[in-house]
């Protein structure tokens, strides 16, 4: 190679964008060192190779790179979502541009800009900015319905007493019955409300998911449901307020077996990922990782947006409809966060990204 080549191959490896280049006739020519990361795909492997054949001829980039060499003109796809792996999703914007002022076939070259971190600092930022609506909304309504609400169950239980018929009775002691299960909705919705300190404390993860799960295996909406336990024995004790944790996760785990219905397996996995960025310096920091997976009838796409809304319960019976947004709150309060993935009759999961070190 001389040494103007290896000059470029040097250029062209430090930057951040992926840069694919093709003949006319769709063979890799180039391929830089961020779209071997971003395709998974290396370039000894790739290099003289047709990309149709290297990613597929229905792959996102082998198709935008082909419509750009068929119409000779600049072409661009933003948030193009890519499964590289499984369980690894990335986010792109691609440009394709032909190579002109070239004698044909001249070829093509496409740019590849992994947008993945960003878009999850976004729902990052945005999951705080709607805990901290919503709590101060549910202050509100929790302040407001509390003394009428007591008025109402005091006034019931007098009236309860002056009866003496007891058909008659049954109507008051209702509408205490019913006051009663507000005063735990609004209890439920009060937590949503705390942003006080968090009583942090060195908190082995793996023996809190032992503890709860065990528990839970012993509830008649377990029976039938097979469970797989998946953890990094590497991760050391974090700093968390562990009721509030156990809430969360409990949260999640209840969801779960309620999605299977008695019939299928639940998969808890942890995993230490250290990419993930955080804050709007987009500061990298190690995370723990914590999936909570079912192989249940999954969530419609329409869906998934509104299922950490409070009150949105999905036709469930029984449910106050806080459950996710509640974890959510507590998962964001010890400034991690949460995310969801699912598809129609395969499952879902449910992650949960804690910080493995607090800063001081």
């Amino acid at each position: 190679m001389n040494p103007d080549a290896s000059r470029l191959d040097e250029i062209l490896g430090s930057l951040h964008a992926g840069i694919v280049a093709v003949d006319g006739h769709g063979y890799i020519e180039l391929i830089n060192a961020e779209a071997s990361r971003i395709l998974a795909l290396s370039a000894e492997t790739a290099l003289g190779r047709r990309l149709d054949e290297c990613l597929g001829s229905d792959h996102p980039v082998s198709g935008l790179l082909r419509a750009a060499l068929d119409q000779q003109r600049d072409l661009a796809a933003s948030r193009v979502r890519l499964d590289v792996s499984p369980g690894c999703r990335v986010v792109l914007d691609l440009a394709a541009s032909p190579v002109l002022h070239a004698r044909p076939p001249a070829g093509a070259v496409i740019t590849l800009h992994d947008r993945t971190a960003g878009e999850e600092l976004e729902a990052h930022v945005d999951q705080l900015d709607r805990a901290e609506s919503f709590a101060r909304l549910a202050a509100g309504i929790a302040h407001e319905l509390r003394n009428p609400l007591g008025g109402i169950r005091g006034s019931a239980e007098l009236l309860e007493m002056k009866l003496d018929d007891p058909d008659l009775r049954r109507y008051p002691r209702l509408i205490r019955e019913q006051a009663d299960r507000m005063r735990g909705l609004l209890d439920d919705l009060s937590q949503l409300t705390h942003s006080g300190t968090l009583g942090l404390a060195p908190t082995n993860l793996h023996r809190l998911l032992d503890a709860l799960i065990d528990l839970q295996g012993e509830t008649p909406e377990w029976f039938g449901i097979k469970l797989a336990r998946e953890y990094d024995p590497s991760i050391p004790d974090l700093e968390l307020d562990a009721p509030r944790v156990e809430q969360v996760f409990l949260n999640l785990l209840r969801n779960a077996a309620q999605a299977l219905q008695n019939r299928g397996v639940i998969t808890v996995r942890t995993r230490v990922e250290s990419s993930f960025q955080m804050g709007q310096r987009r500061r990298s920091m190690p995370m723990v990782r914590v999936d909570v997976e079912d192989t249940g009838p999954g969530i419609p796409d329409g869906e998934i947006e509104h299922i950490f809304t409070p009150f949105y319960t999905r036709g469930k019976t029984g449910g106050t409809g806080l459950g996710l947004a509640i974890a959510r709150h507590w998962v964001v309060r010890h400034g991690g966060h949460i995310q969801v993935s699912s598809e129609e009759g395969l499952g879902t999961r449910m992650r949960v990204l804690l910080p493995l070190r607090r800063s001081p």
